[in-house]
């Protein structure tokens, strides 16, 4: 609430402080600024609704939005896995692909009164002491129906339940009861476009027999089952569509998506110019190797499908005598699990804490300020990057390939006790679930 106090007057400030420097410079240089007002005066209907406009559009664009993300509401799911699960990763990518639905304004009403614009959606995984449980938290009014269903088709057996409490709600910050680091992952390579290692890559697709898979999320859920009773393990996945916008959708300019970037970095890698020529000569034209035909495949299957602008969000929490740094390594060491060499990975992008404390954060404050913040922004389904000088944090574009490999539903390969099934091995979907799939979320 202060963050939006300050942007609001921020803009009005500026503006008075601009006009406080101009009066003053031409007070020492001797230049008499009434000819000069005069003609600002004179030519104000024709500049000043520009001026304003230019003030007051982003704020009205947040009102309008949190208006429209208020009255959608949110709720926590808990998905309890089926005894049995004998499907790939690929069942989450067509849940994800039906839920990726962009959600923006299709006219100028729904995209400035009404403030339409595409919800996060929070996919998560928690350890609470070793119990490892899988989570969405969604928007009611625009989600909850769609993936609950799709959920069910795809997976049969499965059970979710809707939390009347929220999970978070069991630490509250209290550095003398939690003591807690936040950490942000993002994909490094060097564009978005190189997919990571997805459960293509690992054979899946081909739906090899359950005793041969190899799960990508098994790291993963070893690592959180590790988790001691007075631990606490949060991972969450916020993926918001990405899709193109414009003025029309509530964008002041114009947005694209991926696909030119992964048109360009195909280019880039066959050696063709901006005609997606090669060079005239044979011998001068540049020899693929097996390497880079498989990237520009996979390149080329990735942003095909749908995607999602993704932010990954890691906290743990322990009393402070406990606190284990131990921890921290096989988390970092479990999401490296997604890398493929030469293309892409999901790396560290920011943590709450400092390389050189004593230079940095010597008095503590600006990391006991991170945490709080961290923990809140958690609880809201929220993200702010931090590391705004070299943008280490910001948000990846991920297709619902890559998306539905770091989170599926786990299949019976995973026997680990930390990861708790329902007992019976089929449930029937809820009778009310409406049937379809929508083909919009107004």
């Amino acid at each position: 609430m202060k963050d939006a106090i300050a942007l609001t007057f921020a803009g009005p400030f500026a503006l008075f402080v601009g006009f406080g420097v101009l009066f003053y410079v031409f007070r020492v240089t001797g230049v008499d600024p009434i000819p000069m007002l005069t003609v600002i005066v004179l030519f104000s209907p024709i500049w000043l609704p520009f001026a304003m406009f230019f003030v007051t559009f982003d704020r009205w664009m947040e009102s309008v939005r949190l208006k429209f993300e208020d009255n959608s509401g949110r709720v926590t799911l808990r998905i309890k896995l089926p005894q049995e699960v004998f499907k790939s990763p690929e069942a989450m990518e067509t849940v994800l692909s039906q839920t990726a639905n962009a959600g923006k304004a299709t006219n100028l009403m729904e995209a400035y009164i009404d403030g339409k614009y595409p919800l996060v959606q929070s996919f998560e995984i928690v350890s609470i002491g070793g119990d490892v449980r899988f989570y969405v938290n969604i928007p009611i009014s625009k989600a909850k129906n769609l993936i609950e269903s799709q959920l069910y088709s795809q997976y049969p057996g499965i059970e979710i339940v809707e939390e009347p409490i929220d999970y978070t709600a069991e630490i509250k910050w209290d550095p003398k009861t939690w003591d807690l680091m936040s950490f942000h992952f993002v994909k490094q390579g060097a564009s978005d476009v190189l997919p990571i290692k997805t459960y293509i890559d690992w054979g899946l697709d081909k739906l090899p027999k359950e005793e041969e898979k190899i799960e990508p999320m098994a790291p993963l859920i070893e690592y959180l089952g590790n988790a001691k009773p007075y631990e606490r393990v949060w991972i969450q996945i916020l993926a918001t569509p990405h899709a193109s916008m414009s003025f029309a959708h509530g964008n002041l300019f114009k947005k694209e998506t991926w696909v030119k970037d992964a048109q360009k970095k195909i280019d880039e890698l066959m050696g063709r110019n901006k005609d997606k020529t090669a060079p005239a000569e044979f011998e001068m034209q540049p020899r693929l190797t097996t390497s880079e035909r498989d990237t520009i495949s996979a390149i080329e299957r990735n942003t095909s499908k749908p995607a999602y602008e993704v932010a990954i969000r890691v906290l743990y929490a322990a009393h402070p005598d406990k606190f284990s740094g131990e921890m921290i390594t096989a988390m970092l060491r479990a999401m490296a699990n997604f890398e493929v060499v030469g293309r892409n990975k999901i790396g560290l992008g920011w943590r709450t804490d400092f390389d050189y404390k004593f230079l940095q954060d010597r008095s503590g404050r600006r990391r006991t300020s991170f945490k709080k913040k961290e923990l809140d922004y958690y609880k809201m389904r929220l993200y702010i990057p931090f590391e705004v000088k070299n943008g280490s944090d910001t948000t990846s574009v991920m297709s619902v390939e890559e998306l539905a490999t770091i989170y599926h539903i786990p299949g019976s390969s995973i026997v680990t006790p930390a990861l708790s099934r329902v007992e019976s091995l089929r449930r029937d979907a809820p009778s009310n679930l409406p049937i379809g799939t929508p083909t919009s979320w107004s």
